[in-house]
């Protein structure tokens, strides 16, 4: 196969999300569907409703399915760099629900997006603000002993890995590390080096793919997100950092959701993914 690693299957557990699997089904069946096509964990949205969180925790324990992680729903529509108080206490409420969540599931992760750069919003004022709003949150992740991890999203914050490092760093606890998206950073970089670069800081992985391929039809290039092993990313040498820095956890794939055919595919081009088998 031509890599130096010659195909070694990689130690992470493979999850989905959650919004994924069928709409239609029930929450019982959505779980099951999940391990029917060979995931092992899931990633959830946070729920508000204890009711709800009840249900899907008893549903993925039925199915012999981890929920590994939350994903914190707020933190786009209330950025908590956001200048006005009101949004933010509204974005802390949303992510401490979500550390909650966290909690009750078994789940030792919370992904968070730490703000928002706009026209309104400066990259100073956002990096000051969305720090001093983890720092309210830090103690109830120490508390819930769950870990909140910073994804790097198309926010216009935290561009390079270097500075992704600089900021998770600056907070000094075991408690914040980098939620990190393969697919995210391929616009401005490349997810091999910010790999190598996070290292140890990196607690859990999103995997997607993403194309910049001509276009005929639009005349001219087009970036936009495909199937996984249908884009640009260079996924052995993504599989090969990894290895070299040792990572050990879980990925979840994020991408559209769909039936039991179209998630088993999904699963099997994501083994092929982590066994290094890409060429």
């Amino acid at each position: 196969m031509g890599s130096k690693t010659g195909g070694s299957v990689l130690p992470i557990k493979r999850a989905v999300e959650f919004e994924m699997l069928p709409a239609t089904l029930s929450i019982d069946h959505r779980m099951q569907l999940a391990r029917d096509c060979g995931f092992e964990q899931v990633e959830c949205p946070t729920t508000p409703l204890p009711a709800k969180a009840a249900e899907i925790k008893q549903a993925a324990g039925k199915a012999g399915l981890r929920i590994h992680s939350v994903m914190n729903m707020d933190h786009w529509k209330y950025p908590l760099s956001s200048s006005d108080p009101s949004v933010v206490e509204r974005s802390l409420k949303g992510a401490r629900i979500s550390l909650e969540n966290a909690h009750f599931w078994g789940a030792d992760s919370v992904l968070i997006v730490p703000g928002v750069v706009d026209a309104s919003n400066s990259y100073a004022d956002v990096y000051k603000r969305s720090r001093e709003s983890i720092d309210k949150l830090l103690p109830l992740a120490e508390r819930y002993r769950v870990i909140i991890g910073i994804e790097e999203v198309w926010n216009k914050f935290l561009l390079s890995p270097l500075e992704y490092v600089s900021y998770i760093d600056g907070f000094h606890t075991e408690w914040l590390r980098a939620y990190f998206d393969v697919g995210n950073v391929v616009l401005y970089g490349y997810p091999q080096d910010w790999i190598r670069t996070l290292g140890k800081r990196i607690v859990k992985l999103h995997i997607k793919d993403f194309s910049f391929r001509e276009d005929p039809q639009a005349g001219g290039r087009v970036a936009k997100w495909v199937p996984l092993l249908e884009g640009d990313i260079d996924w052995r040498a993504v599989h090969d950092a990894l290895q070299e820095i040792g990572y050990v956890g879980t990925a979840s794939v994020e991408l559209p959701g769909g039936d039991g055919p179209y998630l088993k595919e999904v699963n099997r081009r994501f083994e092929k993914i982590l066994s290094g088998d890409v060429g």
